[in-house]
């Protein structure tokens, strides 16, 4: 056996410092385009979650309605389809009709008034800020407005 046959190459297999250099540079400029796109999501999610909840809660009062001849009073609140009222009216066909009573995306309570200003019954929340009126994520949000 020669020399040459005993002896091996030695490959190196991997990347080198400036093959690295150039895939983080390129990641680098994706997250410059793409993380300023993704930072107004978390908003938009919250103002979609509050809108489902607000329908799906809407829904569960015109049931309760449907069953009791009544939407629930003020007093008595959202709790009415959690937990049968034991104040007037008391509804004689109370069904449990959701599980608890939801909060807002941004940990508040929904407010309910019975009668409402905008119809039977108003169901909404004053977004993040928690003062009413706003624009965006501080817009309060109604079942009046879901569209």
């Amino acid at each position: 056996m020669s020399t040459q046959g005993k002896l091996k190459l030695k490959v190196q297999k991997g990347f080198t410092l400036i093959e690295l250099m150039v895939v983080v540079v390129i990641l680098a400029v994706l997250a410059g385009l793409v993380v300023p796109n993704l930072m107004d999501r978390p908003d938009e999610a919250r103002i979609v979650k509050a809108k489902q909840d607000i329908s799906a809660v809407s829904s569960a009062l015109k049931l309760y309605k449907l069953d009791n001849f009544v939407y629930p009073t003020t007093d008595q609140g959202l709790e009415a389809l959690v937990k049968a009222p034991t104040d007037d009216p008391v509804p004689k066909n109370w069904k449990n009709l959701l599980d608890s009573v939801p909060v807002d995306p941004w940990g508040n309570p929904y407010l309910y008034l019975s009668p409402g200003e905008h119809g039977a019954f108003d169901l909404f929340t004053y977004g993040a800020d928690g003062v009413d009126g706003g624009e965006g994520v501080n817009a309060t949000i109604g079942q009046w407005n879901l569209n």
